[in-house]
């Protein structure tokens, strides 16, 4: 267990005796579940293991025990508190105990402020159905932050509740070290005591229920900062003095003691995402229509390069008395990440040429990942696959379809299928020699009896073709039982 996990369990272990009794008047709620995974390939398939925030196995064998308690404040009153903890033991895990979710949140009117792990989704995607957002699509642990936002859509004065807004401002820090070390082979590099930061502002205009049209959109950025990273006898030290969050929070340059780059550019890691929403209802019909915008540092951020890099998708609800009920369907590109070129301003091309941004890898940090999962879309193959022990993203430039639908085929029983085909060019610096093409497939089915409603029983099953994961057929087999205390 590493420091800041032992931390958000003291600090978890203190505050809810207080909690508790704040909250009496609310039952504390449970979840018990048991998950193990059984394949015949190199690996287990690959919708088995992503957009799970974390908590799966690359290994063809794997199972945990999860069990967790979740306390929701009174959304009657003014103040109220919230918190959760939520614990694994696994086998053939990347560590055999996980604290996948411990915080505490406070809620004041439209305010909260959150500290802690907890699972988080990707903004505008269906979490059941979408390949997962390009900037965060919950495949990976969740991050330890302190976070303070609105976290609800509310109305801006003067508008008449036609344009409403939300947003957060967070810091926190990055808990793979031990398995970053670990993982490595000698000379390849990683990382410790790294920082994480993020910041968004998302806004609404229309009224649900007034309206058939709902346009949402937004911005989100992060950035890792400080640190250290270390490759072979070589140590760069990131500073992470109050100057360098205020360097973070504004994007902008490092001082002299960080590396020529970080003064020339901005300091750490950045990144981001321009969400767009376009949603129309009718009845008990609606559909929705979105893109996401990917970048990196500045080079994609504005209409300077194009924005030739996305995610488009469709998302379709359909009454709930069908058999089929929701319907995504999405392409995903990030080939072009800004051009294949790269010069800084010389005495020969006096053009500054921003491109080759070589998504989710960084020259000084293991790139936007964590515990070996890609915090982005799983599609750009999480550095946990990788078989040189090195933590990089090696085929970041690809094309996608994917297709998801779900429904009931009776009261009890519910259904999910996944169908994504990717094609993928490698990067820029290590191109592919060929293309390489991959399929993944999952069919889930959910057992939900009427007079067990506190039960679930889930198996699914994944197919991997290609030749990024290889072939791979695996089961996933699932009992969870929830209550209240």
């Amino acid at each position: 267990m590493s420091s800041q996990q032992k931390v958000l369990v003291l600090l978890w272990l203190l505050i809810l005796p207080s909690a508790a009794n704040s909250q009496s008047e609310n039952r504390l709620n449970y979840i018990i579940e048991s998950t193990s995974g059984f394949s015949n390939g190199e690996q287990a398939p690959f919708w088995l293991i992503s957009n799970k925030q974390g908590l799966s196995s690359l290994a063809k064998d794997n199972s945990y025990l999860r069990i967790g308690v979740f306390q929701s404040g009174n959304p009657d009153k003014k103040c109220t508190l919230s918190y959760g903890l939520d614990l694994a033991t696994a086998v053939h895990y990347s560590s055999t105990f996980i604290i996948q979710q411990a915080y505490l949140d406070l809620h004041y009117k439209v305010l909260e402020a959150s500290l802690g792990s907890k699972e988080r989704w990707g903004e505008m995607k269906n979490q059941r159905l979408s390949s997962g957002g390009l900037m965060y699509s919950g495949n990976a642990r969740p991050i330890p932050q302190a976070r303070i936002g609105i976290p609800e859509f509310v109305a801006v004065p003067f508008t008449h509740g036609w344009l409403q807004i939300r947003g957060h401002v967070a810091f926190g820090a990055f808990s793979d070290d031990r398995w970053q070390k670990d993982f490595v082979t000698a000379g390849q590099k990683h990382t410790e005591r790294v920082l994480y930061h993020s910041k968004a502002l998302f806004w609404r205009i229309g009224k649900e229920h007034l309206t058939p049209f709902i346009y949402e959109g937004g911005l989100e950025m992060s950035a890792q900062f400080g640190g250290n990273s270390i490759a072979g006898n070589r140590k760069t030290n990131m500073p992470n003095q109050p100057m360098d969050f205020l360097r973070v929070f504004i994007p902008s340059g490092g001082d002299k003691s960080t590396p020529l780059g970080e003064q020339t550019n901005v300091y750490g890691n950045h990144l981001g995402s321009w969400h767009s929403s376009l949603a129309y209802t009718h009845d008990e019909w609606k559909i929705r229509a979105y893109f996401e915008h990917y970048f990196e540092d500045h080079s994609m951020m504005f209409l300077e390069y194009g924005w030739k890099d996305g995610l488009a998708g469709v998302e379709i609800t359909l009454p709930q008395r069908m058999m089929v009920q929701q319907v995504v369907l999405e392409y995903m590109t990030s080939r072009d990440q800004s051009g294949p070129i790269y010069n800084d301003t010389n005495d020969v091309i006096p053009e500054q040429i921003s491109a080759t941004d070589s998504y989710y890898n960084h020259g000084i940090y293991t790139g936007w990942q964590h515990w070996g999962m890609g915090i982005g879309s799983p599609l750009m193959l999480s550095p946990i696959y990788n078989t040189d022990g090195s933590i990089t993203f090696k085929n970041n430039r690809l094309e996608s379809t994917h297709l998801g639908v779900s429904g009931s085929l009776t009261r009890e029983v519910s259904y999910r299928l996944l169908y994504t085909r990717s094609k993928s060019w490698g990067t820029y610096s290590n191109p592919a020699r060929d293309v390489l093409t991959d399929t993944y497939f999952l069919w889930e089915m959910n057992y939900q009896p009427q007079r067990l409603k506190s039960w679930r029983f889930s198996a699914s099953l994944g197919i991997d073709r290609g030749d990024m994961t290889g072939s791979n057929n695996g089961i996933l087999l699932s009992i969870r039982k929830t209550g209240h205390f």
